[in-house]
């Protein structure tokens, strides 16, 4: 590698006081169902694009009006604290991390914070709260950053919260969209959903977050950008969708080395990868270059939520993980690598394992 310090981490994890566990998971799905299909058959001009081959992408979960980032956020959260048996008012910080931030249809309301809203709407009162916005790798930049304040013992439990209501710009590309070239394609490939994860403070030695790491490759920053519109709800989105994928592609073994270097594992100790759900041509095609890279791979194939869900911004990772606990695919002390890759180019690691208590309240322990 011509680099061995790409990524920013927390410095002096190894003697930090105390450790980060997952306590809690929580995600919330619109209940109606947009299949591919039918998204496409809507578009302003014929395209013939055959955009489930493309992606993989069934159907996805959309608001129709009935939910918004707020209620989406806030139902999540509430689930997740369900799942813990943690009371709101022991929380000691919420984090919220969406991108979208909309509230009475397509108002996005930036002041008062929305983590703040979230907080008093589930009982939090006490809570530090604040906004973070990091595109998609949101959720795990919050979760970085609850990390290394619990590890530090500045507080001890924190809320790390998304609601994406962001299927909308599916909406507004279908009526522009013209060929397969389209800077706006990816846009139908999004889907709503909210979502929450749980952190607290734990004794060193038990499981929890082993690794959380971020860097920013600046040069691609502008190979996705969104824009108010004047006259459609909400904003647009313009994708270089196979540049952002083949820088991805480029940088994220050089990180990937460097986050097992530090931690002295080898790519085989990893038995579950979660990535940004983009498509599943892109999750496959990606995990077939780490496996080239590398001489080796992880103990499962990646996981892919994609197909059913759709790309749902800062909340992937944490829909995906829920979806694998529910279906008794992970069991207690399996090493999990969650993948953020995010416009910026925002490149993102974590690496963790979970206990009884999280996997049994979750999804199967045995």
């Amino acid at each position: 590698m011509a680099h061995e310090h790409w990524l920013v981490m927390e410095a002096g994890t190894r003697d930090a006081p105390f450790r980060t566990r997952l306590a809690g998971a929580g995600r919330h799905l619109p209940t109606t169902r947009l299949a591919t299909d039918e998204l496409m058959s809507v578009t302003r001009h014929r395209t013939h694009i055959d955009l489930e081959r493309l992606t993989g992408i069934r159907e996805r979960r959309v608001s129709v009006g009935d939910e918004d980032s707020y209620s989406l956020a806030t139902a999540a959260a509430v689930k997740c604290l369900d799942n813990a048996q943690r009371d709101a008012g022991s929380v000691d910080a919420v984090i919220n991390c969406s991108i979208t931030k909309l509230r009475s249809d397509f108002t996005q309301c930036l002041e008062p914070t929305m983590s703040g809203a979230v907080a008093r709407a589930i009982g939090a009162e006490n809570a530090l709260t604040f906004d973070l916005s990091n595109a998609c790798a949101g959720m795990l930049t919050g979760v970085a950053v609850a990390n290394n304040w619990i590890r530090q013992g500045f507080i001890e439990r924190a809320l790390v919260v998304s609601g994406e209501y962001i299927s909308q710009l599916g909406q507004n590309a279908a009526r522009h969209i013209r060929t397969i070239m389209s800077k706006e394609l990816a846009s139908l490939t999004l889907g709503d959903a909210g979502a929450a994860l749980l952190l607290e403070r734990a004794a060193p030695g038990t499981a929890g977050i082993d690794f959380a790491g971020f860097t920013t490759v600046a040069q691609y920053s502008r190979l996705c950008l969104a824009y108010p519109t004047d006259d459609e709800p909400a904003a647009r989105m313009f994708t270089d969708a196979r540049g952002i994928h083949k820088a991805a592609m480029s940088n994220t073994p050089v990180l990937l080395h460097e986050v097992l270097d530090t931690v002295g594992i080898s790519i085989h100790d990893i038995d579950h990868v979660i990535t940004h759900q983009t498509s599943a041509r892109a999750i496959r095609k990606g995990m077939t270059k780490i496996s080239a890279e590398f001489g080796d791979t992880p103990q499962h194939d990646a996981v892919i939520t994609v197909d059913r869900y759709g790309n749902t911004a800062s909340t992937t990772h944490t829909v995906a993980l829920i979806e694998e606990l529910e279906a008794g695919n992970i069991k207690p002390g399996e090493t999990i690598a969650l993948i953020a890759l995010a416009s910026g180019l925002e490149i993102g690691i974590i690496l963790l394992t979970l206990d009884e208590e999280m996997v049994g309240r979750h999804g199967h322990a045995d």
